[in-house]
């Protein structure tokens, strides 16, 4: 063999040994630290998991300045999806709601304004006046409309809020943490998709007057929908921001920032930080039948089984062949079945480890099989019994 031709078996060798380990420990590096954030608390969160890839002070309860009208909305879309009230409903603008301090959407005094610009107005101009106006025609007054706000609150789970008013004016009794908000904005997103595509909208004109959306992340980055901006001066500068890459949402919360630049910034970072090293994955889908099972004493002998809804997983990077879901059933369906009930578990391990389990549910409901199934059946079930003591 000439020299040229041992040097070329020779680089042959060196790519065929070092190439699969540089991948195999890049696979494995760590995830580093989370980024500083210069703020009173933050938190960055996985939308369809709920996972927690970075957070500070994420339960400190602080002032949420016009973040609240996250929730004020929410409960107008409530109303909305129930039959309560309809878009082009017209609310008549008071004393009180006209002259409302802060940001404003200019509404006139006595004047009737459809439902849809109010909550444009709130969503996009931030109007105060636009909140008090739809909190007074939802609920008579805004004391009551701060009282649905908070059976909202509950339901959801945000255990450490209180809400005082609709438009998030300092108020003693008022307030809400990075990881309540991360809550209600993941609640607002899944329940009313239709109409969150408004919170990527910058700018909105109403009584001739053209306003720009002031999260500045919808211009530079096309990627970020929403969500809400506010600030006081307890409050600080605040924002709420969601972004979708690549079939993975995340959502996350700044409170207390010096400035409207820096949130901006702040919000950035986070949501770069948790692109770059996490990836989301939908491992089953909902409602869809994942294994057939035997039914005894039924009206029938198999019955569909699955998830109540989509799961989802958030991973590392690189690692998602590392990934297993195992299904368990348990070893006796008997009938009468009712659809929802639990025979077992999707278990999904990550390189070995648990990572997650959900309840496997039964998708349709079995009624019970006549006499001479139900004896038949029972005759089997206990000579199995019988035969497994053995």
């Amino acid at each position: 063999m000439s020299v040229y031709q041992l040097f070329i078996v020779a680089i042959c060798v060196c790519l065929q040994i070092v190439v699969p380990t540089a991948r195999a420990e890049e696979a494995d590096l760590a995830i580093p630290t989370a980024p500083s954030v210069d703020a009173s608390a933050y938190i960055l969160q996985d939308f369809h998991t709920g996972k927690i890839l970075a957070e500070n002070n994420a339960d400190a309860k602080l002032a949420p300045a016009s973040l609240t009208k996250i929730m004020t909305v929410y409960v107008v879309f409530k109303e909305i999806h129930s039959g309560h009230l309809r878009l082009d409903d017209v609310a008549t603008i008071s004393q009180k709601a006209w002259q409302t301090s802060g940001s404003r959407m200019f509404v006139e005094l006595n004047e009737q304004v459809k439902i849809e610009d109010l909550l444009k107005g709130v969503i996009i101009q931030s109007g105060n006046d636009a909140s008090v106006a739809l909190a007074e025609h939802v609920a008579g007054n805004e004391g009551t409309f701060a009282e649905m706000m908070n059976q909202h609150a509950a339901k959801l789970g945000m255990v450490n809020t209180h809400f005082a008013n609709s438009d998030g004016l300092p108020n003693e009794n008022h307030y809400t943490t990075a990881r309540d908000l991360a809550l209600l904005t993941s609640a607002l997103i899944r329940e009313f998709p239709e109409y969150y595509r408004w919170f990527s909208q910058k700018e909105f004109t109403y009584n001739k007057i053209t306003q720009q959306n002031r999260n500045k992340l919808l211009s530079r980055d096309e990627s970020v929908d929403g969500v809400k901006t506010g600030f006081t001066d307890d409050a600080g500068y605040c924002l709420v921001a969601s972004a979708l890459r690549e079939n993975m949402r995340l959502i996350s919360v700044v409170l207390g920032a010096k400035n409207a630049n820096a949130r901006a910034n702040e919000n950035q970072s986070l949501l770069n930080y948790g692109f770059r090293f996490y990836e989301s994955h939908r491992l089953k889908e909902g409602k869809k039948m994942l294994s057939e099972a035997r039914v005894w004493k039924g009206d029938r002998q198999t019955m569909p089984l699955g998830l109540a809804e989509d799961l989802f997983v958030t991973i590392p990077r690189r690692q998602y062949n590392d990934l297993k879901a195992e299904i368990k059933i348990d070893k006796k369906l008997v009938a009468p079945i009712k659809e929802g009930d639990k025979f077992g578990v999707v278990e999904v391990t990550l390189k070995g480890k648990p990572l997650l389990s959900r309840d496997l549910i039964a998708l349709e409901s079995v009624e019970q099989g006549n006499i001479v199934r139900r004896l038949y059946d029972g005759v089997f079930m206990m000579l199995e019994k019988s035969d497994a003591g053995k």
